[in-house]
Order: C-alpha cells, then sequence, then structure tokens
C-alpha cells in the first residue's frame, strides 16, 4: 500500500467524517441498519467515546476546527455519570476517556481533560481484585468475571501512572494482562472472552462463551481486542511477554481469515454459510497489527504490515460506504452480538473509529491512545 493509496484514503475520511457531523449531530451513535442511519445511545454506553474520539483524530491528522468543536464537550458529558446512581458505567471508562478527555488533553492542554481522565482512571484502578489479579468487568452480580475487551482499557491505567509518577496504576495494568494471558489466550493463540473467578479466594473457574458462538469457540472480535490489547501493553511496559502473546494472537488471526481478509463473527463456527461478517474485528485487528509492526525488528515487520495493509485494502475496496453519502457510518457489514441477535451484518462506530485509527498511524499519526 503506498502512500499515494493511504493519502487518498484519508482525504475521503475527511469528506466522509465532516459530512458525518451533520448528520449524527447530537446522537451517541452506536449501531446503524440497512437504512444507514446510526441510533442514539445513553452516553453510559460502552461505546460512547468512539465517535468523539473519531472527532479528535481527524483533528489531529487535518487541524479541521468542525472535528475539535464538534468533540470538545464530550468528556464533560461522560463524567457526569460518575456523580449519578443510574448509569451503567464499569471497565469500560478506557474505551470512553481515553478517546476523549485524555485525547482532549494531549491535544489541547486541555487541563480538565487531564482531571477527568485522571478520575476515569481511579475507577478503573478501584475494580482490580487483588486476589485474582483482574480487574472486574461488568456491573451486576457476577464479582468474579473480566472479559478480554479489558485489555485495551488497561491502557488509560498505563497513561495515569505516566501522568501522575504513581506506579500503582502500571502495576494493576500489568497484574491484569498476566492474569488474561495466563488463563485467557490457548496455546494456538485464540482467546477466551469471559473468564470467570472466584471473587473471594481468586481461583479460576471457567470460560463462557460470551458474544462468541460457545465456551470453546474462537469469536473474532475478542482475538482482535486481544492482539491490539497485548501490543499496546508491550508497548507501555516493554515487557517481551506481551509482544509474544499479542504475535501468537495475531498468527492466528491472520491465518483464520478468509479469502477476503475480513473474519466471520466467530472462526470457529460449524459452518459460516449465511453467517455474518465482522468488519469491526478486521478494523480493530490492523490497527493492532501496526502496533505490532512498530515494535518488532528489521524484516519481520513486513510480515505485519503486510497482514494489516491486505485487511485495510479489502475494508476500503469491500465495506466502506463512498458510494453512499447518505451512510452516516463509514464500513458496513459489522457485527455486535450475534448469540443474541443484536447488532447484526450493520455498522458499528467502533468499527469506524478502528478503521481511521489504523489509516492515521499509516499517515504518521503518533497520538496513540490504546
Amino acid at each position: 500500500m503506498d502512500s499515494a493509496y493511504i493519502a487518498n484514503v484519508m482525504e475521503r475520511l475527511d469528506h466522509k467524517v465532516t459530512r458525518m457531523i451533520g448528520q449524527i449531530g447530537e446522537k451517541c451513535p452506536h449501531f446503524a441498519g440497512k437504512d444507514g442511519k446510526y441510533d442514539s445511545t445513553g452516553t453510559d454506553w460502552w461505546t460512547s467515546g468512539f465517535w468523539p474520539g473519531l472527532l479528535w483524530l481527524m483533528h489531529d491528522m487535518t487541524g479541521g476546527p468542525q472535528y475539535r468543536d464538534a468533540a470538545w464537550q464530550w468528556d464533560e458529558t461522560l463524567e457526569r455519570w460518575f456523580s449519578g446512581t443510574s448509569g451503567n458505567i464499569h471497565h469500560d471508562v478506557g474505551f470512553q476517556f481515553l478517546a476523549t478527555a485524555v485525547m482532549k488533553h494531549k491535544l489541547t492542554g486541555d487541563e480538565e481533560g487531564q482531571r477527568r481522565g485522571l478520575v476515569a482512571a481511579n475507577y478503573l484502578a478501584a475494580r482490580y481484585n487483588p486476589a485474582g489479579g483482574f480487574i472486574r468487568a461488568w456491573n451486576g452480580d457476577h464479582y468474579g468475571w473480566a472479559i478480554v475487551d479489558c485489555m485495551m482499557n488497561i491502557s488509560l491505567l498505563f497513561w495515569a501512572s505516566e501522568t501522575t509518577g504513581d506506579p500503582r496504576y502500571r502495576h494493576i495494568a500489568i497484574r491484569h494482562a498476566e492474569t488474561t494471558l495466563r488463563h485467557g489466550v490457548r496455546e494456538d493463540g485464540s482467546v477466551k472472552h469471559i473468564l470467570s473467578f472466584d471473587p473471594s479466594s481468586g481461583e479460576y473457574l471457567e470460560n463462557l462463551g460470551g458474544q462468541g458462538a460457545a465456551a470453546d469457540s474462537s469469536w473474532s472480535r475478542g482475538t482482535a481486542w486481544a492482539l491490539h490489547g497485548f501490543a499496546n501493553t508491550y508497548r507501555h511496559s516493554g515487557d517481551e511477554r506481551f509482544l509474544d502473546a499479542a504475535k501468537r494472537i495475531a498468527h492466528y488471526f491472520v491465518a483464520s481469515l478468509p479469502d477476503d481478509h475480513v473474519p466471520y463473527w466467530d472462526f470457529r463456527l460449524d459452518g459460516f454459510e449465511g453467517e455474518p461478517r465482522d468488519s469491526s474485528a478486521a478494523a480493530i485487528a490492523a490497527s493492532g497489527l501496526l502496533e505490532i509492526a512498530d515494535a518488532v525488528p528489521g524484516k519481520e515487520k513486513q510480515t505485519y504490515l503486510a497482514a494489516a495493509h491486505r485487511i485495510l485494502r479489502s475494508l476500503t475496496e469491500q465495506y466502506a460506504t463512498w458510494d453512499a453519502p447518505e451512510h452516516e457510518a463509514i464500513l458496513r457489514h459489522g457485527t455486535g452480538h450475534k448469540p443474541q441477535n443484536q447488532f447484526v451484518d450493520g455498522s458499528l462506530i467502533y468499527g469506524d473509529y478502528y478503521y481511521a485509527e489504523a489509516f492515521a498511524k499509516l499517515n504518521g499519526w503518533k497520538h496513540r491512545m490504546y
């Protein structure tokens, strides 16, 4: 993929996301169905940081003030959930505040952004269970559940440690990554979604299928979260164990892809005919593959770069909505939660975010949040 191709996609993204600002307006977008219209979820929903994150990314890449203006208030809006009792804020504050408050602070120096990011980091750190060495996932009665998605959230703790000089955030992030590696990554590089522990003793009990087809299956987006998350953890920690894990997961992910390099929603289905793809998993993995390429030496880089390029070219030429200016999303054919038949075969805001993030990295972007 040459520089002219990358520049062309960035130009397309500039036009597309500028149009999306007017189309999305005040909505908090998550999923768009066949009609191409994004829904509007509550701002406490785990995906609420990705739209403003996309705006901040585009502001950083283009300097366009329309992006900054549309993104500016989002971290203030999200912070309000910390003072209420009706919201559903949990371990995904990393997704929500890295792309809003932390990005805002990095790009503008806004002190309130830094403060809000640290509030979120404190909240995430408080969910840590020292007996089991994991960060509790969702709210409710499952005090001993951790999920693979949280490998992306722990970047918030690394940032907080770097910002404050307090190593405790970093310690928690590393312990959680170690626990996920020990219990959540199989020998072949596939991963488990939900890990269940005894919350009192910390004993590992079992894994659950979650958003995958079954406990012994292989949810493709979970694999992408792990690939990207372990690569990020290596970048923050310098610990080779995490880079090795990211590479093992990457090899499994790439080897499991169909001919067009965009996965089905689970890699281990009994059959694939009629099953939906997940373009969001492809975008997340492509961005993670670029992280690995940036971390490995010499000729090894090409292995991961080439895989990322194949995925991104397929998304660009077969899954993007360039031919549909009325469509409010960038990518089609994402799948959110197939076992519950929710958010299936449409557009997902995090797919849009990681697609743009991957091309921004190829274009030299350095303000990486995750």
